[in-house]
């Protein structure tokens, strides 16, 4: 359970909004001054603080300039009147994971807290490189075939510069593991790592999301907004998935590459950045670009150092070891015995092609360790799982022409009221629920499933409305 801390004087205020982020499963204390506040970041580990600008005796900013003294990559919600936004700016400047004018709309905090939570475990997280499976149970890098002893190189080499990295492997291959690795053992590990997802942002808003905006800019745009890269200045910023930005703004990218400088929306003033820059794709840039859809001088740019992470099919050497580790970590995580897996189990699995690589396995390790009743993983344990998910199976073909025909229905019946997006977001609707009914509404369990992190799967549960016969639980 993740806990916040809430410094706010307005004690009906810290009252009522404590008792709503209760109510969402988070663990929850409040402070009436900065000098309390300050003493609960000392004594005990949090995930979050949310932080009021106006506060009696030691101001808002000066309790923000202790909190990240004493713990630099703790994530710093501000909460402000229009009086203080620029003192709200400043402090996003020197850190702060954003700012929120009161009065705020509770489901776009709620939101935003999810947000922050998942960005600070990204800072705080340590990636263990080449680890040792049977040791470590956090997130781990597992392998020692040669491919991955060429990653381990790669990794050592560009930690300690500030080159741009391109990071190129299929989905479900661990590029974003490789990239908390550089920017964990880079020479920025203690300034900000924001991760921007370049598919999961709707193009409308990733611009303003990446440079900010200024006030007027657009219609709604009623205050000065910082971007993720003004705000990661000094540190890192981690471009997931770029093969899929628009044109558009893949311009500005460039900018950011050559002239180490962005503009807001709406903006005149030149704004000088000091980011480092990891991008990942499982995008054939090579094609894209032929295509019209990635810009020439933007790739390469980009790839300054190339890292290459094969896909599990070609390292069926490391399906061993890293087997061993998920068993190990998630058997940690379920409070549970390893319950082992027997040879013919083993050998199922590897001689199985894992079109979802790494992330696939280790899906499967958890389901099968949620529902195995502790005896050691059978061939009976994973053949259900296998046949559902191997792309050969006539069934998924079922399941496929099924969805397809939905899809045509849908466009023809309903022309033009559907985007492409809305299609995506009744499909994860779809996905959430069934995982969300199979573990009877255990949301921590459900997230395990769907290989997210709770945060995340708990924003969205709130974006697609999802609501069980079955109480929800933790």
């Amino acid at each position: 359970m993740n806990t916040i801390l809430v410094i706010d004087d307005d004690d009906q205020l810290r009252i009522s909004f404590c008792k709503l982020l209760r109510e969402e499963t988070y663990s929850v204390i409040g402070a009436a001054s900065g000098e309390a506040g300050i003493a609960v970041v000392k004594e005990q580990p949090l995930d979050l603080v949310i932080l009021d600008m106006r506060l009696p005796g030691m101001d808002g900013m000066e309790t923000f300039t202790h909190i990240k003294a004493i713990d630099p990559k703790l994530p710093v919600i501000i909460v402000t009147a229009y009086g203080t936004t620029e003192t709200a700016i400043e402090a996003t400047k020197m850190g702060a994971y954003d700012y929120v004018l009161k009065p705020f709309e509770v489901q776009e905090m709620l939101n935003l807290i999810t947000q922050a939570i998942e960005a600070g475990y990204f800072m705080r997280s340590p990636v263990a490189v080449d680890a040792v499976p049977g040791k470590q149970s956090g997130d781990a890098i597992i392998g020692q075939s040669r491919a991955m002893q060429n990653v381990y190189k790669a990794i050592g080499r560009v930690s300690q510069t500030d080159a741009t990295i391109l990071i190129r492997g299929e989905s479900g291959t661990g590029k974003e593991l490789v990239a908390r690795a550089v920017y964990q053992h880079g020479t920025r590990s203690g300034k900000p790592f924001l991760i921007i997802n370049c598919v999961a942002i709707p193009e409308t808003l990733l611009e303003s999301e990446l440079f900010g905006y200024e006030k007027g800019a657009f219609t709604g745009a009623s205050q000065k907004h910082i971007g993720k890269i003004e705000q990661a200045n000094r540190g890192t910023v981690f471009l997931d998935e770029i093969g899929d930005m628009p044109v558009s703004i893949q311009a500005k990218i460039l900018r950011l590459l050559q002239e180490k400088s962005i503009e807001r929306l709406g903006g005149e003033e030149t704004i000088p950045v000091d980011v480092r820059i990891i991008a990942a794709t499982h995008q054939n840039l090579e094609q894209s670009i032929a295509d019209g859809k990635f810009r020439e001088d933007l790739y390469f740019r980009l790839k300054v150092v190339t890292i290459e992470l094969p896909p599990l099919r070609d390292r069926k050497e490391d399906i061993h070891s890293l087997i061993a580790y998920y068993l190990y970590k998630f058997s940690n995580e379920l409070k549970i015995d390893n319950p082992g897996i027997q040879e013919e189990a083993l050998a199922l699995l590897t001689t199985y092609e894992w079109p979802g690589n790494v992330r696939e396995l280790e899906n499967l390790i958890q389901k099968v360790l949620i529902f195995n009743r502790g005896a050691p993983i059978a061939v009976t344990d994973l053949e259900p799982i296998i046949e559902k998910t191997d792309c050969n199976e006539d069934s998924p073909k079922i399941g496929l022409d099924a969805v397809r025909q939905w899809v045509r229905q849908m466009m023809a019946s309903e022309s033009g009221k559907y985007r492409f997006d809305d299609f995506v977001d009744i499909l994860s609707g779809i996905v959430i629920a069934e995982a969300l009914q199979s573990t009877d509404g255990n949301r921590t369990q459900a997230a395990k499933l769907l290989g997210m992190s709770r945060p995340t799967l708990h924003a969205k549960i709130e974006k697609h409305n999802i609501r069980m016969k079955t109480q929800i639980s933790d």
